[in-house]
């Protein structure tokens, strides 16, 4: 998408009067194809624009991992990425836990590490992400809030947390009848896109607003563009809209 759009999206986010805004990864626009640049030096720094209460808080992606060659070849950060959230006023949470309080009540913002951070060999990944010494940095029993860009890690979240989000599917980019074809999870559709509940413990997996062509034509059928609109109340109750 180019920066317009970008600037679009902000507006829109902003125009719903979040208490909290939380950006999970991904957020360089870059596509060969359409011959659209808008790199991490252009969006994040226009990302400070998000204005909410409780601030906006970030993690980072597979893609802000994968598009620098330097982290690549070194198999360390930082990243580009990196560089730049540290020139802004958004905290970047990486294996990190922030305690926020919201009238009153307590909560922990956890952001965990991307999981699919380095290429080792073909279609196989190791991440920078620390389930166990993230948690470690919960000091009470506040309910907890997990950004995770990748769903995978669902399976592994303890009862602790109350609430898991993620990203990275694009709800597949193509979804018919609740189902999508492609989806890069290693448990296929089962956190393709969507409000999962399993064991008590929730996951919501948003669609995300971007696409990726991988060469081909960068297409979305099924699965629109999508800003989520979380909202959480007393005895775990959440609604998605």
């Amino acid at each position: 998408m180019p920066m317009a759009r970008v600037r679009r999206i902000i507006e829109v986010a902003n125009a719903l009067e979040p208490d909290l805004i939380l950006l999970l990864g991904d957020y360089s626009n870059t596509d060969r194809l359409l011959r659209i640049r808008a790199d991490w030096s252009e969006v994040v720094p226009a990302l400070m624009a998000l204005k909410a209460p409780l601030g906006r808080y970030a993690i980072l992606g597979n893609h802000e991992w994968w598009d620098d060659p330097r982290a690549q070849k070194e198999r360390r950060g930082p990243t580009i990425a990196h560089g730049i959230f540290a020139k802004t006023d958004i905290p970047l949470l990486e294996n990190d836990a922030a305690r926020l309080v919201k009238d009153g009540r307590p909560f922990w913002l956890l952001g965990l590490g991307d999981q699919l951070a380095f290429h080792i060999a073909r279609r196989r990944q190791i991440g920078v992400d620390d389930l166990a010494g993230m948690l470690a940095k919960v000091t009470d029993d506040a309910p907890a809030i997990l950004m995770a860009h990748e769903p995978d890690i669902f399976p592994r979240v303890p009862q602790r947390v109350s609430l898991t989000l993620s990203g990275h599917t694009h709800g597949g980019q193509v979804r018919m009848f609740g189902w999508s074809p492609v989806v890069p999870s290693e448990f296929g559709n089962r956190y393709a896109y969507g409000h999962v509940v399993e064991g008590g413990r929730h996951l919501i997996v948003s669609g995300g607003l971007g696409t990726v062509s991988a060469g081909l034509a960068p297409v979305r059928l099924g699965v629109p563009p999508e800003i989520v609109v979380v909202e959480l109340g007393g005895e775990a109750s959440i609604k998605v809209s």
